[in-house]
């Protein structure tokens, strides 16, 4: 019986790790958590989002951008969200709607696609 989601992981690029934390710790602001020892010598880091955790690993010869794999991260205000992307340069893409959420989307630094969605 599968009973949650534990973690789901992204890539970057090998040695992108300080660029990666400076998006995703400091433009998104989602805390750095450590990783085990055992696998502190693999590159990466790893993120703590609300009760789950995202895990940045590396890998290289991949292009990001042809991929529609994505995280999508809940936000309780979307309007705060797009203001923090143009602040930071950073294009949003439009979502096709869904029903009862308000969404955009943008590639991060290294070509993943991110997703942030509000309930309405």
């Amino acid at each position: 019986m599968i009973t949650g989601l534990h973690h789901a992981q992204i890539t970057i690029p090998k040695g992108a790790e300080e660029q990666g934390k400076a998006f995703y710790c400091g433009i998104l602001g989602l805390p750095e958590i450590e990783k085990p020892d055992a696998l502190k010598g693999r590159g990466g880091f790893w993120l703590q989002v609300g009760d789950r955790e995202v895990h940045v690993g590396t890998e290289d010869d991949f292009d990001r951008y042809t991929t529609k794999a994505h995280v999508a991260y809940q936000v309780d205000d979307l309007s705060y969200w797009k203001t923090v992307m143009e602040e930071n340069q950073i294009a949003t893409l439009p979502s096709v709607p869904i029903p009862h959420f308000d969404r955009f989307e943008f590639r991060d630094p290294f070509g993943n696609r991110v997703e942030l969605i509000q309930p309405l």
